[in-house]
């Protein structure tokens, strides 16, 4: 497996091998010790969801309080998305920042984010999305930030799909005044604390 670090610091791009002949290919899309290996943590895997989106959805800008939050393990089961990593994590060396990994059903790499780490996708395509989560979904610690923040400047259509959740969602820096953005040094504890 071929790993990249993105400009997000702690997020990763796993591009699995892939083993084609005649009857088809087979492929590892998800490694718990190359991931660890990778992060120095655990993958304790609590939830594995689906997403199916209609081309020109925008899903997110999505993340849960830390701790515990939820690190998540994204790829395309089918179609093709882009895929966002965007830092929330206050006073990061790249708070805002975000970075951007397309996700294919034919190179069926994967993207690896943090708790603290805001998570979006544009489909691009008719696409189904599997994520892998280290904790259940919590609707109390549930958060959303809005795609089209032009502060964060995501490169989404103004006219994207988006459910109604995320078009009432505030910015991120109304997000930061209602106290709701994790701060850098409680993501780098949380870290440490579930690589153990």
């Amino acid at each position: 497996m071929e790993i990249r670090a993105l400009n997000v610091p702690d997020c990763l791009e796993f591009v699995p091998l892939h083993h084609r002949d005649e009857r088809g290919e087979f492929l590892e899309w998800f490694r718990a010790d190359e991931l660890q290996a990778a992060t120095g943590r655990r993958f304790d895997l609590q939830q594995a969801n689906l997403s199916v989106s209609v081309a020109g959805v925008v899903r997110g800008i999505h993340f849960s309080d830390v701790p515990p939050g939820q690190a998540k393990y994204v790829v395309a089961m089918s179609g093709r998305v882009t895929d966002y990593v965007v830092d929330l994590r206050v006073s990061s060396p790249t708070f805002g920042v975000w970075d951007a990994v397309e996700l294919d059903a034919e190179r069926r790499s994967a993207v690896f984010l943090p708790e603290g780490i805001g998570h979006a996708f544009w489909a691009r395509t008719d696409a189904t999305v599997a994520y892998l989560t280290t904790d259940v979904y919590k609707p109390d610690h549930d958060r959303t930030i809005s795609p089209l923040d032009a502060a964060i400047g995501l490169p989404v259509p103004a006219d994207a799909k988006l459910s109604p959740k995320d078009e009432g969602a505030p910015t991120l820096a109304e997000a930061g005044e209602q106290g709701w953005l994790p701060s850098w040094d409680a993501c780098q504890t949380w870290y440490r604390e579930v690589g153990r």
